[in-house]
């Protein structure tokens, strides 16, 4: 019995030191190569996608590489969830010395987010698992619904797009109006000109009408009316090819104001969504 238990120590000892030298070459490389080595702050993210219903899910498997984030434990452990220094040895060890027993350890506690997981309770069990090349661990999930995608590439600098983003879902309904909506901008500072289009459209749509439409009225026909045009002849022109780092939303606010240009330099009735798109690529491509 005491050898058993020897052999675990010694295993569980190896396993920490091999983590924490994997969460320093980690850490370094992916600096090295740029990339965002944080887990995501739940409460950050909370507050920014403005966080509120939740729903219990149950007692569910997930994939361990979709866990991007904490509940106040974000600091301790690398985008890995690998262990940082002011992670506790003897904890560690402990965990995962029950990964080598009869019964395991017991599932953790998540909160999910899109298409993502917050560790509530659990997070060394979760360090365990990854460092034991687990795939899957066994989580009681509770859902925050929300319209904003969250992925596992997600990153702490990607929250503020993300925050700009909820802020005009927000203001607009866009997403119970036309739910298969993706009004996407890689610049969120360009979400108030958008907002602008908005409202310029409900004024003229109000005096057409000679009535008083709603804003949801006026956001609704925006889009039907204005952006989707814009956005078939985007995928007519298949132009996403020649911007792969954009989206279908940031082209629409540069045609927009490439229609307005043209409009203003030589008049006449503004260009319609195809030649609008015909003419920004042939001036592009001159």
């Amino acid at each position: 019995m005491d050898t058993d238990f020897s052999s675990v120590q010694s295993q569980a000892e190896l396993d920490f030191q091999r983590a924490r030298n994997r969460a320093f070459w980690s850490d370094l490389i992916d600096r090295l190569r740029g990339k965002n080595v944080d887990l995501l702050n739940f409460d950050e993210v909370k507050q920014k996608l403005r966080l509120r219903d939740d729903r219990y899910l149950g007692l569910q498997d997930i994939p361990l590489d979709k866990i991007v984030g904490s509940v106040g434990r974000h600091n301790d452990f690398n985008r890995r969830f690998l262990p940082r220094k002011s992670i506790s040895k003897e904890r560690w060890k402990a965990v995962d010395a029950l990964t080598m027993s009869m019964t395991g350890f017991p599932p953790i506690e998540v909160y999910k987010v899109g298409d993502v997981y917050f560790v509530v309770d659990g997070n060394h069990r979760v360090s365990v698992a990854r460092a034991n090349n687990m795939e899957t661990i066994e989580a009681y999930v509770t859902e925050f619904k929300t319209d904003v995608p969250l992925d596992e590439h997600t990153t702490p600098e990607d929250l503020f797009a993300k925050a700009a983003y909820a802020d005009f879902l927000a203001k607009t309904n866009l997403k119970k109006l036309r739910p298969d909506s993706e009004v996407i901008l890689t610049e969120p500072v360009r979400y108030p000109q958008i907002l602008n289009h908005i409202e310029v459209h409900h004024y003229f749509l109000g005096l057409d009408c000679e009535c008083e439409p709603t804003w949801e009225e006026g956001v609704a026909s925006w889009y039907d009316n204005i952006y989707m045009p814009m956005v078939r002849a985007i995928r007519r022109h298949n132009m996403l090819k020649d911007f792969p780092d954009r989206t279908e939303a940031d082209l629409y606010v540069w045609l927009i104001k490439h229609q307005g240009i043209m409009h203003d330099l030589y008049g006449g009735d503004p260009m319609s969504p195809e030649e609008t798109v015909d003419d920004f690529l042939e001036k592009l491509r001159s």
